[in-house]
């Protein structure tokens, strides 16, 4: 052993170096730990470092009972993620390897003007175990929960560019190391090092409680026990997938971040492991429920993948507080989702949930985002909107008639609504309402106002659910005719203030188009798939369809039509993220006309292409077709976006004109 002349950084983050040196210190480190794993124990005399096989079962043993007789209240959390990991040790736990035991930046000593390792610190818990562990515990800071301050971290650890994704290290790692990707048992070995970490923070408690320890920063480790034992235990449902090759977006006209390419992987694994399987079951479940008092329920196997998907850190991707992702980055997952018609509602990503909660998000009370966000968030309830009605051409969204009136310390409510879509799902227990309040003197714009109403209000009576091209949309709860009639709730129901509902409107359409456009996006391209596949397997006149020049050429327009649009989408999301919804009307208009209209006609040749079948139950293109023409009509009609491009672009013109002059 020997002193060395070298760089030690106590910050994850690595601040004061550039984002290629970042990357280059974390490569080396990952580096040094397959080499560090690599050594032969034989070769180096070591057989009797550790007490060998049976390395996770003695951790697991020995840190229950270290935190059980730290302890000082019951966390469920803990004692059922110490039985989690007891039921499930590795069957491989005969591994034994030399193995660091706190193999982190702070104990790697870099040399002092190259991103190379030339010593690793602090062996005190080196012994003979099992490698991944190591691993594992290099990778906490990846899944840290936010609630929870990182010591001596200028930033939080995944927002600093230059840091390789976990995937990139585990990749690294399993190249040096010569082993396969697909690490077995990954989700036991992060579970285990957060329990770890939750018994080491409880016995600093412990300490601190008698008198051992007096700094007062040790009190505080009282708190975090619990979301350390949650994070581990949401590990141990965790599924991980192979580890997957990041595809560069550098070059790309609208990148995603780091953070987004991840999801998206991800999202795209889970997807053709769990979703696309499962549709044969849910189609199969609404044919044989159609008539039934069960048409509006869903599968169990619904639940399953939502519990699964939740347990993944796919949930609610559609809001950048909670995901972390641009619109972009979101853009490109809902174009995933758009395949499988009950991929966004697995992911708790559906519509109108996820305009209901962005209100709730961005104008509601504390005490309205505690009542109603908090468990749509968790997917424990479930919402409608109400605002189309069918008295008025609510195209014009200034003629909506349904009265919100001031009595005291209420609102009353009466109206008739319909195309409530969500209505029928027996968790829908909340709609949002937009009606008409007592300020005929304001601006046309000014007039209406949005309100809670609890479904089960005294006076809400669902009347009927309208069908669309003869479908009834169970999957999706329905689209409902809604009666108000002298329904009273609160007056703190009211969401930001009288006058204010063309206000969140608007912050509420704008993401929501992007979404459902780039939804479309992903139909398109399913159907194009269908389209393919048909056209190679039939024969017409003694040639395949694809031979057909007609056929050819709806293939190659359809390919055109989906990178056209995709682009126009993809832009109005980058406005989004630039310029914010205001700023971003022109082109969110603009996607709105173009999509399912293009989409429209993809579909329609698909369905062309199939011939009777493609507009039976054998396939999803009649289905994708009524969904698709209906979102010319949904969040106003074409000509309404129309109208609005043809206003701004004059307006634009105008300016460069008078600019000229």
């Amino acid at each position: 052993m020997e002193h060395v002349q070298g760089r030690i950084f106590r910050d994850f983050t690595v601040p004061g170096v550039s984002p290629a040196e970042r990357s280059a210190i974390y490569v080396a480190m990952m580096e040094t730990l397959a080499q560090l794993h690599s050594l032969n124990i034989q070769s180096l005399q070591l057989e009797g470092y550790g007490r060998g096989a049976g390395y996770c079962k003695r951790q697991v043993s020995t840190w229950t009972k270290q935190y059980q007789a730290a302890a000082h209240q019951d966390i469920p959390a803990m004692s059922q993620l110490s039985d989690w990991l007891m039921k499930n040790l590795p069957d491989n736990d005969n591994e034994e390897n030399l193995i660091h035991g706190d193999f982190k930046l702070d104990n790697i000593v870099f040399h002092p003007k190259e991103s190379r390792v030339i010593a690793v610190l602090d062996w005190e818990l080196s012994t003979i175990g099992h490698p991944l562990s190591d691993l594992a515990h290099f990778s906490l800071f990846y899944f840290w929960p936010r609630t929870i301050p990182m010591l001596n971290q200028s930033s939080y650890w995944k927002e600093n560019i230059g840091v390789p994704s976990m995937e990139e290290l585990i990749s690294i790692y399993c190249r040096c190391r010569g082993i396969n990707s697909n690490l077995p048992n990954w989700n036991f070995f992060l579970a285990l090092s957060y329990f770890k970490m939750a018994g080491i923070a409880q016995g600093v408690y412990s300490r601190y409680l008698l008198g051992n320890n007096a700094s007062e920063s040790s009190s505080r480790f009282a708190n975090i026990v619990q979301p350390l034992a949650e994070t581990g235990l949401q590990l141990s449902k965790r599924t991980f997938g192979p580890v997957l090759p990041q595809t560069d977006t550098t070059g790309q006209l609208f990148a995603q971040t780091r953070t987004g390419q991840e999801l998206l992987t991800r999202v795209k694994w889970f997807m053709k492991q769990h979703i696309f399987p499962a549709e044969k079951e849910v189609i199969e479940f609404y044919v044989q429920n159609g008539n039934s008092v069960d048409k509006w329920k869903k599968p169990l196997v619904i639940d399953k993948l939502k519990e699964m998907a939740k347990a993944e850190g796919l949930w609610n991707l559609f809001l950048p507080a909670v995901s972390g992702l641009s619109q972009v980055d979101y853009a490109l997952i809902a174009e995933e989702t758009g395949k499988c018609f009950l991929a966004p509602d697995v992911f708790n990503c559906q519509a109108p949930d996820t305009g209901n909660m962005e209100v709730l998000h961005l104008y509601g009370s504390e005490m309205q985002k505690q009542q109603w966000l908090e468990p749509l968030l968790q997917g424990t309830i479930a919402s409608c909107f109400c605002m189309t009605e069918p008295d008025v051409a609510s195209s014009d969204a200034t003629n909506i008639e349904c009265s919100i009136q001031r009595d005291g310390d209420s609102y009353v409510i009466n109206g008739k609504k319909w195309w409530s879509s969500g209505a029928g799902n027996p968790k829908c227990k909340i709609a949002i309402v937009m009606g008409r309040t007592n300020n005929v003197l304001a601006a046309r714009h000014r007039q209406h106002s949005m309100i809670l109403v609890p479904i089960n209000t005294p006076g809400v009576e669902v009347i009927r659910p309208l069908s669309v091209f003869g479908y009834l949309d169970n999957f999706h709860g329905g689209h409902f005719e809604i009666h108000f009639n002298q329904v009273r709730v609160p007056a703190t129901n009211l969401i930001l203030g009288e006058g204010r509902g063309f206000e969140i409107a608007q912050g509420r359409l704008g993401p929501g188009r992007i979404h459902h456009c780039m939804r479309t996006v992903g139909l398109a391209e399913r159907a194009l798939q269908i389209m393919c596949e048909r056209a190679k397997q039939r024969v017409a006149f003694k040639k395949q369809l694809y031979s057909h020049e007609v056929v050819a050429h709806w293939i190659a327009e359809s390919r055109i039509s989906i990178e056209e649009i995709r682009l126009l989408t993809l832009k109005a999301a980058h406005s989004i993220d630039t310029l914010g919804s205001a700023g971003a009307k022109k082109e969110i208009a603009m996607i709105k006309v173009a999509a399912p209209r293009a989409v429209c006609k993809i579909i329609d040749r698909a369905i062309q292409v199939c011939g009777g079948a493609g507009v039976s139950q054998d396939y999803p293109l009649a289905s994708m077709y009524a969904l698709t023409r209906t979102l010319r009509i949904a969040d106003g009609p074409d000509e309404v976006h129309l109208s609005a491009v043809a206003k701004m672009e004059l307006w634009d013109q105008s300016k460069s004109l008078r600019a000229k002059v």
